[in-house]
């Protein structure tokens, strides 16, 4: 995933041998670590980097559904958008219309489409994982005239997991480095990091593309690469290459190895999107309508509290508001959550019913001689962290007789730790004909227990049925 790009190649850009890719998103199993790119944003731009740079010279074509490779468009440059069937309710029919990428007729990406060809199952996982989050992502890049190719960056990013972090840093769906999220305004504090807000990340995201794109003259591969491994050291590459006579097109020039892969497999996404079926592919059906809208939540709240009210499981409140990173809303707001919207007018009745002393969970632990923060946090099963905001504590100094307060719902601080190697992945399944919660846990490797917390059923389920699976990428 990349780390998102440092500008200036500061800091911010490990070096590219020890950045791996995080990859759960193509390869369940042996490669379960390799689709991901780490990005080197930078906090600030690179003044070698202000004026224009050379066009690339290589020949393309649109992209269509089944796009024949001739001459007639430069690497990088844009199609006009295809026309569409107003009436089709398939968010893929959408996300093709806009396309307007050139299609690359290149080994790089013909290798990163044979490698989702090989792992049938977990592209369709990793497609589902962007139902919360893709119309939002497309509508917003329309409304900006990008390509909607780029909709699909963050399955290379971050397999459309908006909690995870990367092991240097990077966080979200877009996942971007602490000073290039401060840079684009995405602030983190001890109860949020807006790099993992699903909105306010896409708007950071779109912004920051943007930008790059003006300074790479309109050309969007090179903006990617940019975006991957930061612009000071793609405009290095060109100047590198002008001076050696080269072509300065992203495929010429010498580029960090993740970014080389970088590029191709966000192409590949966008070629079988546009025809599954030629590669033997298949796409999970997700409408073309929008997923979430906010619900007031009239002041601070436990997010377990929430999602009792909301009546889903935790984890898909989270998915949609992973930006928490506690286990209750701040306590200066905003007081607002993302749910789905079906589940919208129910949650602000329920939660205007609640009592103030309901929004969240605290028991009272009256300070023993011999206690400590870490004792009592053992104890409880929450972190030393929470317990000293919570009581205003500025150290580790506690007396014996006092009384604190304990936030028990702390548990939901591991959401904050995961790192895209081990969270688990949400995908919707299918009930089908013979199928039991039995044969479906034993499928995917979990519990009945979960399975009917997850999707709220009783023993019995029906074909055609859609229940929420967390799986376990490396199972």
């Amino acid at each position: 995933m990349t780390a998102v790009n440092d500008m200036s190649d500061s800091d911010q850009s490990a070096p590219h041998q020890q950045r791996p890719f995080i990859l759960t998103a193509f390869m369940v199993s042996a490669v379960a670590l390799g689709l991901a790119g780490c990005m080197g944003q930078g906090s600030r731009p690179d003044p070698q980097m202000s004026q224009p740079l050379p066009m690339p010279t290589e020949q393309l074509v649109p992209r269509t559904v089944s796009a024949a490779i001739a001459s007639g468009h430069k690497d990088g440059a844009l199609s006009p958008p295809l026309a569409a069937p107003p009436d089709d309710p398939s968010i893929w029919v959408h996300l093709r219309q806009g396309y307007r990428l050139a299609e690359v007729s290149n080994p790089r990406v013909a290798h990163e489409i044979g490698r989702l060809q090989r792992s049938p199952n977990a592209f369709r996982a990793l497609m589902a994982r962007s139902e919360p989050y893709l119309h939002y992502i497309l509508e917003e890049i329309e409304k900006a005239g990008l390509p909607a190719e780029l909709a699909l960056l963050p399955a290379v990013e971050s397999g459309f997991q908006a909690h995870v972090y990367s092991p240097n840093g990077a966080a979200g769906l877009w996942q971007f480095m602490p000073a290039t999220g401060n840079m684009m305004g995405l602030e983190q504090d001890w109860w949020f990091d807006k790099r993992r807000s699903v909105r306010a990340s896409t708007q950071s995201a779109i912004a920051y593309l943007s930008q790059l794109n003006k300074q790479f003259s309109g050309d969007w591969l090179l903006t990617l690469a940019a975006y991957n491994a930061g612009a000071g050291t793609v405009g290095r590459a060109i100047t590198q290459a002008t001076r050696r006579g080269d072509n300065a097109d992203f495929w010429s020039l010498d580029l960090p190895g993740e970014t080389d892969r970088y590029v191709p497999r966000l192409l590949a996404l966008a070629t079988i999107v546009a025809d599954p079926e030629a590669y033997g592919l298949d796409l999970p059906e997700i409408d073309d309508r929008p997923y979430f809208a906010t619900a007031r939540t009239r002041g601070q709240i436990d997010l377990n509290i929430a999602a009792d009210l909301a009546e889903m499981p935790v984890e898909d409140l989270l998915a949609l508001n992973a930006g928490h990173k506690r286990w209750a809303s701040r306590p200066d707001g905003p007081h607002e959550l993302l749910l789905p919207i079906d589940k919208v007018a129910s949650f602000e009745q329920a939660v205007a019913a609640l009592p103030a002393t309901g929004r969240l969970r605290w028991q009272h632990h009256t300070i023993r001689a011999g206690d400590s923060l870490s004792r009592i946090a053992r104890e409880y099963g929450v972190t030393v962290d929470a317990i000293a905001r919570s009581n205003g504590l500025k150290d580790s100094r506690i007396r014996a007789g006092r009384d604190l307060l304990i936030p028990l719902s702390d548990s939901v601080t591991l959401a904050d730790s995961g790192s895209i190697g081990h969270a688990r992945q949400r995908m919707n399944y299918r009930v089908r004909k013979g199928d039991s919660l039995y044969t479906i846990a034993r499928r995917f490797q979990v519990s009945v227990t979960d399975l009917k917390r997850w999707n709220r059923v009783g023993r019995y389920i029906q074909p055609g049925e859609k229940i929420t699976v967390f799986i376990d990428p490396d199972a």
